[in-house]
Order: structure tokens, then sequence, then C-alpha cells
């Protein structure tokens, strides 16, 4: 244990520490080239929540699961909510979805046609209704638009298109709901993306009023970005609203929280937990699929990555560090950082599992629990759940 830091204080944050986990995860996904199917997917959004609830019980940390609409539509969202509070979750942020129909082809709440535009709109409507219906209080939104070549469409009239959509849904928002808004550099987009950084997303928050935030998504960056710099100034101006985890290699990856960079996911978790993002009403959530392993473990792990890092940012010792910075010791004060990165917090989480009453180690669990086998036997016939190719 860092010294000055008191173990019982880095373990009663860490008992509070909620990831939620998309739905979406537990389907078949793959690259833009090919979806690869695996036995046991879920078939319904109901079976998505059997496994997200297997998910929770192994790691005590993954209590709500975001929702995907459509993927994730249902005729009674209400009883939907009800399925899921019967196996200890809550629904939490509801996606909207405009960039997979034929009419968004040259854009969503930006196309220059009014029908479109019209028709993108009634569903950001949509998924507030969808809200109210399950007492989930976060939408989020995240636009595909943009242009592929110079001169294709008026890049400030598309700005004026996207700020009307987003006033209008804003509007609509109750009184304890939020809506969080994502940016992405590139793609689908080639040559403009209509929200494109952190910058665009917090013009449009301010214009719009304190119910919207921004999300920050660690794969929607350019290579060299210091992601953590962008969280430090959100929190510092009380505009961070939601964080999705994943990891890259080199774009928009997805892939299992920490894989590639787990020295950064330590970064930003130390700049969330610097600024009281631990104790904030910071949506965190897991925005990531999973190809070519196995979906519920891939899950598990990336809770205990994102896990790891934080029980670490925790055991920085904050006076040595303050005091490394203010005299400009500066391998001192890297030094700091370091010692609490390269310290193995594996122990202290499986403390804070067993005090829980869970199985310290949770993949060790989620094998022996049968759940694996059971799925592949049981989900036999129908349609598995996915996003399509």
């Amino acid at each position: 244990m860092t010294a000055g830091i008191s173990k019982d204080a880095v373990k009663a944050a860490l008992t509070t520490q909620a990831l939620e986990t998309p739905s979406w995860a537990y389907g078949n996904s793959g690259t833009r080239f090919k979806v690869f199917a695996q036995p046991g997917v879920p078939r319904t959004t109901h079976e998505k929540l059997d496994d997200a609830a297997r998910v929770h019980a192994h790691t005590g940390a993954a209590p709500s699961v975001a929702l995907h609409i459509p993927w994730d539509r249902v005729d009674d969202y209400s009883a939907l909510s009800a399925y899921a509070a019967d196996r200890g979750l809550t629904l939490g942020t509801i996606n909207a979805n405009v960039f997979q129909d034929d009419d968004y082809k040259l854009g969503s709440v930006t196309n220059p046609d009014p029908t479109v535009r019209r028709k993108a709109l009634d569903h950001l409507i949509e998924c507030v209704d969808i809200m109210d219906a399950t007492g989930s209080r976060d939408l989020k939104l995240w636009f595909s638009d943009g242009i592929n070549y110079p001169g294709q469409d008026d890049i400030r009239a598309r700005q004026d298109r996207l700020s009307e959509a987003l006033h209008t849904t804003y509007d609509r928002l109750g009184d304890d709901q939020r809506m969080f808004i994502e940016y992405k550099l590139f793609e689908p987009a080639f040559y403009a993306t209509d929200i494109p950084d952190w910058g665009t997303a917090y013009a449009h928050c301010l214009k719009l009023g304190p119910k919207a935030q921004v999300v920050v998504d660690t794969g929607h960056h350019a290579p060299g970005t210091n992601i953590e710099f962008i969280v430090a100034m959100l929190l510092r101006e009380g505009r961070l609203g939601a964080f999705d985890f994943n990891s890259r290699f080199y774009a928009d990856d997805d892939l299992m929280a920490g894989a590639a960079d787990p020295f950064q996911l330590f970064r930003i978790m130390y700049e969330v937990v610097r600024g009281g993002g631990l104790t904030s009403d910071i949506a965190f959530m897991l925005d990531q699929c999973h190809n070519i392993e196995a979906k519920i473990p891939a899950i598990i792990r990336s809770v205990m990555n994102v896990q790891e890092a934080t029980a670490k940012a925790l055991l920085v010792d904050a006076e040595e560090l303050a005091e490394a910075q203010r005299t400009g010791d500066v391998l001192a004060a890297n030094a700091a950082l370091m010692d609490a990165y390269n310290t193995d917090v594996r122990p202290l989480l499986a403390e804070v599992r067993e005090d829980s009453g869970i199985d310290p180690d949770p993949m060790r669990a989620y094998r022996r629990s049968g759940w694996q086998e059971q799925i592949v036997k049981d989900r036999v016939g129908g349609e598995q759940a996915g996003w399509g190719a």
C-alpha cells in the first residue's frame, strides 16, 4: 500500500464504483467486413439482461445495462424494467440509432432533406418516451452525420440543423433527465464530421443548458490525443456527463477496456479521481463489442481492468505528489504516479469482492458457474442479436 493512503478508504471507494454494460456487447459483432456468430448469443433483450446479471453477480460492479434503440425495442418497457429489477439490474442509458437506415446516407438530423431530419428527430423523441417508460435518466446521442467531399454540403448549415434538433430534444427531457452528446473524430464521414471533437460537443451543450453534457469515448480520438486532459477540462467545467470505456489500437476498435494501453486507462482514472468524478453523477459505461472472444468473460475482464486502474489511481499519494509539483521536482512527481501504477492491486480487489460476499476471482467463478455451457445448450433456434454486417 502506498504510504499515506488509507487502505480502508480505497476499499470503500472501490465498493461504490459502478459500471454500466452495453446490451450490444452481448450480441454478435465483428468488423465492417464480417460479423462473427457465436453459440449461446442472446436472441432477445431479455436474454441480454440475463447475461448482464451474470456479469454483475461475478463482479459486483455492473448493476445497470444501457439499451440501444431499435436494437432493444420491446412492446412493454415497464415490463422490461421489472424483468431487469428481478435480476438485480436497472435499465440505464438509452442510446439512439440514426445511422443504420438508408435514409441517413447523407446524414440524419443534419441531412439537407427536411423529411429525413424529421424522421431522425422523431426517433430521438421516441427515445425520450422510452426513458419515461423505463425510468432511465440519460439519453446518449452519437451521430454519424458528416460529409465525404468538399462542397458536398454547407458545413455551417449542418451545424444549424444539428442545433435545432438538439434543442427540440432537450426541451422534451424531463426535469431529472439528461442528454449526453458524444463526439468522434472521423468515420463514417471522411471529410468533415459534424461533431468531431469535445469542443464542438461542449459548445452545443453550453447553448442547450445544464442537462446537456459531453460523452468522452476512449476510441474516438486521433492517435496521441491526451484524453486525460480532455477529462480534466470537462470535469473542471462540470460538463463531463459520461465516459465510455473501450480500447483501441488504430481507430475506434471497441476492444476490451485497458487492452491496448492500460497505463492510459490509469492516467484517465487518476484525473477522474482527482476531479471528483468517482463521487459525482458521471455515467461510466463499457462501449465495446467482442468479435472473436467469448462475450460474457470479456465483459467481466473489462470491468476488472477498469477496477484495477481505479484502484491504482486511488493509491496515488496526493500529498507527496502535490509537494513535488509545488517544488518543481519533476522526477518525484512522476515517481508518485508510477509508484501507484506499479502497485499490484489484485489482492486488494480480491478483498473488496470477498467483503461483498462474491468470489475474489470473477473469471474463475464464471468458468465454474456453467453459465456458458447452459446458454449454448438452451439458446438454439431463433435469430441471434447483433448489429448486422
